[in-house]
């Protein structure tokens, strides 16, 4: 895939490309509109139509430990993503409580993967559907791509292809961290920050 090449030099885009349409070359993920909400997570965020118990929890495992906490529940479920911030605190305790109530079989407030493939594969069970969305939980680069840049782009892109909102809004915040990241490094040089100093000190 070109995407980093073309960031790399995209540094004009904001200004370059204009208000665009996505066309109808989708290559969204085909998916039983009958699926589950595991089936259709899989399909929308890792382009994936086979996998079982063991390697769904292990992708989701976030951090390698061998449970799932409350919290990597919540970004299973997209819910630390941007695009769920309005979900309130008390309804992101209920869904955590309902997937817990469900798999937690020793109670311990975690799922340990013996519990999660044993109720997956033989006891019949599956994450239901929570009604947050299909489960953002990759970061803004990684979320741009499979969302966005893999349905309506490919290797063959341009720079003057990139004429669709995400495209603009994703490039701006290129731009934007950039800017951040210059902006820094110059104070950094400076053996002394003059925002830093108290305004009784300054000289005027």
């Amino acid at each position: 895939m070109r995407l980093g090449a073309l960031v790399a030099v995209a540094g004009f885009a904001g200004c370059a490309i204009a208000h665009g349409d996505h066309g109808s070359g989708s290559k969204k993920p085909g998916v039983d509109e009958n699926a589950n909400w595991m089936q259709k997570h899989m399909a929308e965020e890792h382009h994936m139509d086979v996998f079982d118990a063991a390697s769904f929890f292990t992708l989701h495992d976030f951090d390698g430990d061998g449970i799932w906490d409350p919290e990597e529940i919540l970004r299973t479920y997209g819910l630390m993503d941007e695009s769920n911030k309005d979900v309130s605190d008390v309804r992101k305790f209920q869904i955590a409580s309902d997937i817990l109530e469900l798999f937690d079989t020793n109670h311990d407030g975690r799922i340990n993967q013996d519990e999660f493939v044993r109720a997956i594969e033989i006891e019949g069970k599956t994450l239901p559907d929570m009604g947050t969305g299909p489960g953002h939980h990759g970061d803004a680069e990684y979320e741009y791509e499979i969302h966005h840049w893999e349905k309506y782009h490919d290797e063959n892109t341009k720079l003057e292809d990139l004429t669709h909102p995400e495209d603009i809004e994703h490039f701006k915040k290129h731009e934007e961290m950039e800017a951040e990241e210059e902006r820094l490094a110059q104070l950094s040089k400076q053996s002394i920050v003059e925002a830093n100093i108290p305004a009784k000190f300054r000289r005027d």
